[in-house]
């Protein structure tokens, strides 16, 4: 089974910084849109799967690394 990029309370890093400075956000809701949440000012946007799919940059922490 192929593993997804991303997971729900993954940390991921965007092409764009948020407009506080920060390039942190976490995944908070996963469906066909995905919930991201700054995590500098704590605001947090909606954004369509495709569009956040390509502008993703990275994933920089793992839910799975954390839980173990």
């Amino acid at each position: 089974m192929e593993r997804k990029p991303f997971q729900l309370h993954d940390i991921v890093e965007m092409k764009k910084a948020h407009p506080c400075g920060t390039n942190r956000w976490k995944v908070i809701r996963l469906g066909m849109d995905i919930r991201i949440k700054c995590m500098g000012c704590e605001h947090s946007v909606l954004i369509p799967r495709s569009k956040f799919e390509k502008k993703l940059k990275k994933v920089l922490e793992s839910a799975d690394s954390s839980e173990s």
